[in-house]
């Protein structure tokens, strides 16, 4: 029978021309240098290496070498002898090790993450980290086995069809085999344990069960699992035993209605992951998985979006468990490479081949925002045509979706090929004003009812440590990612034709590229912080919306100084009733829904205590949260990003008419070649300070077109520190001797 051996600890590992140092997996060389910002972190090739005796086999017994992330392409030697190579940093693969063992063995693996054209991701907004940063195995199967190799497959594949009328499901096991003569399927149900035997056919055993009064897998509310065992056998004998859990539901999505599951309405709404960790990288285990998922129940979300590759199978089993439904895509990403094409093809397939089984998944993405860095163009059609076919050919069961970058015209070619859209919008922080995503939404749906649409991104950043009463775009306030997200909030409950929504992002995450928000080397739109300490307020909001525990909150907690005679004090809760004391006294009573804003006056330091009582699921329910806040003479420094104090100066400044300024739009000054002189290096530095995937997005017609209509004042705000008050009065000046 087959066993599997844990291959982590004792591992050499070094980098070209250094020395070998000793590490355990799971390992990355990118956990510190990929987070620090400046763009620098290294990429390369590095190397693995272990040695190991031979393991005791029986006669006929193999030994395949599982690798379960290697990023992003890796060659397997053995005693010197080449015996794999994989492109793709996020799926499993294996190797038959058998034929090149010896008594003393060394294993050597080159890991390579450095840039090339031919292996996604090559641009986008996070960090590429290399190494051998998932476990790895020793699996000992008998010659006659359940396959291995091919695309890393589990050796089984289970396809439930559920009838809702009937209350039963078809459930169609088939299993690929080397060797054996016949397969024998047990699935262990409500109803008593069905054994089903299929001979083997070019290595191919299926059989088809049928369940009756079938067990949902019913999402949050009952997230139920049946498990089907393949025993593959050679006369008598059983050689080799697998299992495979599954799940029997219905995913049913309405251009007008939205998203159901099985056969009642069910709106997707929830938040995106990023596997990395603050000082961890991609390097983490089962324990850092749990955490997440926790968290993500804890905002009371059904549904994540896992970008922007593959995850680890052990996150895709505990959203099985806890009934979350999941968006799964390749890295096929920012930048189409005509090289590529090969390596979308074969992340796809192996994508569906190791998590097909899952019920939680409900679409394959086959891009996001691959439009962004050098348009559409017939390559790029042409390998989404494949991509979708091929998604469609391996799992007739699951729609195909895209997430397009919100310059991509509504138009497009591109936006058809496959079954769901999807956009990212971020108006009301790179660009815009909130409104325009309501607007830009309604505008879609209204040209193409017949489309189903979801908003796949959105979000902004924001540093725990910068506070304001009066928050703004780009500010990286605490506050301003609240007054984002209540707009948006209300902007979807408003639609309830999305069929499935993904705030950006549910943690912070590497982006070493990026400059900005105080925070070097991070994209900081996550609700919570890198480390998983830090629930910013935002996140508050979404549990007020979505999560049945009941609770109160007070924002600002963080904001501890205030200079204001009276400040405003917001508490999000799920509760009904909610009442504030101030110094143990009550200020006010307010009966609402989720967001309840409070006038305190302030005059020394103050105890803020808040009650909160009210009914959910039919029980009732009270909750309770304290902060302290204190009156200062001036507001504190270190409450402010950049130039925040001074933001507004030019609001105010005398300016002659007949000549440029920067109060003039984006479009009316690149019009001019010597205003387009003085405004276009200023631009150039402010994309700098946001990383490669800014600086390639940077001649995207539909882009420039959005950015000709705004203000080139409201594009500096945006612009934070980057841009420093003297440059800006400096050009300021420059313009004002540029007649019109």
């Amino acid at each position: 029978m087959r066993t599997v051996t844990p291959f982590n600890e004792h591992w050499l590992f070094h980098k070209p021309d250094e020395e070998k140092t000793p590490v355990d997996l799971p390992h990355t060389w990118n956990a510190k240098d990929g987070q620090d910002g400046g763009n620098d972190y290294w990429r390369g090739t590095a190397y693995y290496e272990k040695q190991f005796k031979k393991p005791a086999l029986q006669f006929g017994e193999r030994v395949f070498l599982e690798i379960n992330g290697a990023a992003m392409s890796a060659s397997v030697r053995l005693n010197g002898q080449l015996l794999t190579e994989h492109a793709g940093g996020y799926s499993a693969f294996r190797t038959d090790l058998t034929d090149a063992l010896q008594d003393d063995n060394l294993l050597e693996i080159a890991v390579d993450n450095s840039e090339n054209d031919r292996v996604y991701p090559q641009m986008a907004d996070f960090t590429f980290y290399g190494g051998l940063y998932r476990s790895v195995n020793l699996i000992t199967v008998p010659s006659a086995h359940f396959e291995l190799v091919k695309d890393g497959t589990p050796g089984i594949r289970v396809t439930p069809l559920v009838d809702l009328e009937k209350k039963c499901a078809e459930v169609t096991v088939t299993a690929w085999a080397t060797g054996g003569d016949r397969v024998v399927f047990t699935l262990p149900a409500e109803d008593g344990e069905k054994i089903l035997t299929s001979e083997l056919h070019d290595g191919i055993a299926e059989v088809v069960f049928t369940l009756e009064n079938v067990h949902l897998w019913d999402g949050l509310c009952d997230p139920y699992l049946y498990c089907v065992k393949a025993e593959l056998c050679s006369g008598d004998t059983v050689s080799d035993c697998i299992f495979s859990r599954f799940g029997c539901r219905v995913f049913e999505i309405d251009p007008e209605k939205g998203f159901f599951l099985n056969g009642r309405a069910y709106p997707l709404r929830g938040v995106s992951r990023h596997q990395d960790r603050l000082g961890l990288g991609n390097a983490i285990t089962v324990k850092e998985h749990r955490e997440d998922i926790e968290i993500a129940l804890e905002i009371g979300a059904n549904t994540l979006r896992l970008a922007h590759y593959q995850h680890a199978q052990e996150f895709y089993d505990l959203c099985d468990e806890k009934g979350l439904i999941v968006w799964a895509e390749i890295p096929y990403i920012t930048r189409h490479m005509p090289n590529g094409r090969e390596n979308t093809i074969s992340q796809m397939r192996e994508l569906i081949t190791q998590c097909h089984h899952h019920p939680s998944i409900f679409c394959w993405g086959l891009s996001n925002e691959i439009s962004a860095s050098g348009g559409v163009t017939d390559d790029l059609l042409e390998n989404h045509r494949i991509l979708n076919e091929l998604c469609h050919k391996m799992d007739p069961t699951r729609p195909t979706t895209m997430a397009h970058a919100f310059m991509l015209e509504q138009e497009s070619p591109l936006i058809g090929i496959a079954d769901l859209g999807a956009y990212n919008l971020y108006f009301g922080w790179y660009l815009g004003e909130l409104e325009q995503n309501d607007s830009f939404l309604d505008e879609y749906h209204e040209k193409f009812p017949e489309r189903p649409l979801g908003f796949s991104e959105y979000g902004a950043d924001a540093n725990p440590a910068f506070h304001s009463s009066a928050p703004e775009r780009s500010d990286y306030t605490e506050e301003y990612q609240c007054v984002y997200h209540e707009h948006l909030l209300q902007c979807i409950e408003e639609r309830p034709y999305l069929f499935a929504t993904h705030v950006w992002n549910l943690f912070d995450f590497a982006a070493d590229g990026r400059d900005e928000g105080g925070k070097n080397g991070q994209n900081q739109k996550g609700l919570v912080t890198f480390d998983r300490k830090t629930r910013k307020d935002a996140f508050y909001l979404y549990k007020a919306a979505w999560s049945q525990e009941p609770f109160v909150h007070l924002c600002g907690s963080r904001y501890a100084d205030r200079a204001e005679e009276v400040t405003e004090v917001k508490v999000y809760s799920n509760l009904g009733r909610v009442s504030l004391y101030v110094d143990g006294k009550l200020l006010e009573t307010q009966e609402g829904r989720r967001i309840f804003r409070f006038r305190v006056p302030i005059t020394g330091e103050h105890e803020l205590h808040v009650t909160a009582e009210g009914s959910l699921s039919g029980a009732a329910a009270t909750a309770e949260d304290t902060m302290r806040i204190r009156r200062v003479s001036e507001p504190n420094p270190a409450y402010f990003f950049g130039k925040k104090k001074v933001v507004n100066w030019f609001d105010k400044e005398d300016l002659k008419e007949g000549f440029f300024s920067i109060h003039d739009t984006f479009g009316e000054l690149m019009s001019n070649p010597a205003a387009a002189a003085v405004v276009g290096p200023i631009m150039q530095k402010a994309r700098d300070s946001r990383g490669d995937v800014a600086k390639s997005t940077a001649d995207n017609p539909n882009l420039q077109k959005m950015m000709a209509s705004m203000r080139f004042d409201s594009m500096l705000k945006a612009a934070g520190d980057a841009i420093p008050e003297e440059a800006v009065r400096a050009m300021n000046a420059a313009l004002q001797r540029i007649p019109k």
